[in-house]
């Protein structure tokens, strides 16, 4: 099923191929469940030529089978990209192509590369070899160095309008849970997919982070219940929740769907410190998984919102 928000990312592309400015590195950039995946597989698929340059992006993402494709991602056992991995790559990508053409190797995502891993590509974006095509996937920049972001032609990949997201999810099913699907998501079509699948639990969490800073829930309580989860997907709701609360605060956007905080809590809240919350939970993010204690975590996490956001380091 094609994603007609990726339209502008699909013109840019064969408009680059027409005037012969293809570039040896793309960095496909924006929030998780936006399609870049999605987008990184066409884009393998027309570079090798697998697909025509007319065609569009499919959901759901089906992974190329091609001898001239690498698609790396983190082991199942790892969290992280690593440094061998890496060099694997870049060793095949300096022999000469199977096919006789171009070779492609994406980087899924590329912000969980280790920090030996992403000094090990940068030569490799420095000095291209032949006619290769790196794509890097990344959910967020915080641990991409600036000499890897330089080196990469930056796509954004934007969350689209919340009236295009809800008409393309009913294409895709019909249900009347979609709305609220897709603001449990953080009016990101693809997550609000899974969302949908888990829309009691997605549906008791927004009333209990709502309720946190009114003093109408326990964050021991709550911690209790949403440690029952995995932590990826706690915390990556969580995150889009603090992101729709930025997005509410400094994008002038009070009515925005997907805002189950009240006004009044917002304005409690001490906004200095919501960059550096939101940070907080990135950073679990990318940490492996038993790597902390979960029920403690998320305990910090919560009385922190529940009470207002003070200033601490955690």
């Amino acid at each position: 099923m094609e994603m007609p928000w990726l339209n502008q990312l699909t013109e840019g592309w064969r408009a680059s191929v027409a005037q012969g400015r293809v570039p040896h590195a793309l960095m496909l950039l924006g929030a998780e469940g936006t399609g870049k995946r999605c987008a990184a597989a066409w884009l393998a698929r027309c570079r090798l030529g697998m697909s025509e340059l007319r065609s569009e992006p499919q959901y759901p993402l089906t992974i190329p089978e091609h001898a001239d494709l690498r698609w790396l991602s983190p082991p199942e056992d790892k969290h992280a990209v690593g440094i061998e991995q890496i060099r694997e790559l870049v060793a095949a990508l300096s022999l000469t192509s199977y096919a006789g053409g171009a070779k492609v190797a994406v980087i899924d995502p590329a912000n969980a590369m280790t920090a030996a891993a992403a000094n090990s590509l940068l030569k490799t974006l420095e000095e291209p070899p032949g006619d290769a095509l790196l794509i890097l996937v990344a959910d967020r920049l915080g641990r991409l160095p600036a000499t890897i972001l330089s080196r990469c032609q930056r796509v954004s990949v934007a969350l689209p309008p919340e009236a295009l997201s809800l008409s393309w999810l009913d294409r895709l099913q019909v249900s009347s849970g979609w709305p609220a699907a897709l603001r449990a998501a953080g009016n990101a079509p693809l997550a609000a997919v899974e969302s949908l699948a888990r829309m009691e639990d997605t549906e008791t969490m927004a009333r209990d982070f709502a309720a946190l800073p009114e003093c109408n829930a326990s964050p021991l309580e709550v911690a209790g219940r949403w440690a029952k989860h995995e932590p990826e997907f706690v915390l990556n709701w969580l995150c889009r929740q603090v992101q729709l609360c930025i997005l509410r605060i400094f994008g002038g956007r009070a009515a925005m769907p997907g805002g189950g905080v009240s006004d009044s809590v917002l304005q409690r809240i001490d906004r200095r410190n919501l960059f550096c919350y939101l940070d907080i939970i990135n950073k679990l993010r990318d940490q492996p998984a038993g790597s902390f204690n979960v029920q403690l975590t998320l305990e910090s996490l919560l009385i922190d919102w529940a009470g207002g956001l003070p200033h601490r380091e955690m």
